[in-house]
Formats: structure tokens, sequence, C-alpha cells
């Protein structure tokens, strides 16, 4: 069973991708950045204030398909300056207390001059 996940607990995709995509029993989320899925606006702010975003969207995209946080198995985590890794790890750390597996890399430029960006995959 193939389908896509659609909600307004997280941002309207902005391009020609699902928000998620759950193939059987795994989920795949789409990276999430700091935008209010309420407003459809980015928050801008510090990377503590987008990196909660970030972890919101994706409570509402895991949540819209009968997932948890608990059930993710992999992130892949974008950050714009690498001297900001200790405050998002400490967020990030906070929600994925199942420790799934994780790549983290500095990317030269994210969306909307975002400072992060967390896409993850989930199994039930």
């Amino acid at each position: 069973m193939n389908k896509i996940i659609s909600t307004d607990k997280a941002p309207k995709a902005i391009g020609p991708y699902s928000q998620a995509y759950l193939c059987g029993n795994t989920l795949y989320c789409s990276g999430q950045i700091a935008i209010n899925p309420e407003t459809n606006e980015f928050i801008g702010g510090t990377i503590e204030d987008q990196t909660n975003q970030i972890l919101k969207n994706i409570g509402g995209l895991l949540e819209a398909a009968g997932y948890g946080f608990e059930d993710v198995v992999k992130t892949t985590c974008f950050i714009a300056d690498m001297k900001d890794f200790g405050v998002f790890n400490g967020l990030y750390e906070k929600a994925f207390v199942s420790k799934p597996a994780r790549s983290c890399v500095a990317a030269k430029e994210l969306p909307k001059g975002a400072l992060a960006e967390i896409e993850v995959i989930a199994v039930k």
C-alpha cells in the first residue's frame, strides 16, 4: 500500500513533492524547515526557534500517518553553520529519544535561508 500523507499540521509542499509518503509500513517524510503551517510563513529567528518549529512540523507529519517520534529509524540533518550544532543537537536529543540512525552535514545554503532542515524515515 502506497499513500501520500498530507496534513495541515506541517507546511504545505512548495514544489512537486509530497509532505510524506507511506510505502507499506515505512514512512518517508520530506525535509522540514521552520515554516509555520498555520501561516505558511518562514519563522526565521535563532537556531533554537527554527529547530523547535522543525520538530513540531515533523511531529505533525508523523501523527498524520499514525506514527510517533519513537518510530523514527533514520534522520538526515542539514545545518547551515556547524557552530549551531550544540544547540541543535540538544533539542534534537529531546525529541528523538529512541536515538535513530543519523547523518548530519553542514549545508552551504538551505531553502529560505534556513539554519537547519531535518528529514526522517519511520517504520512501524
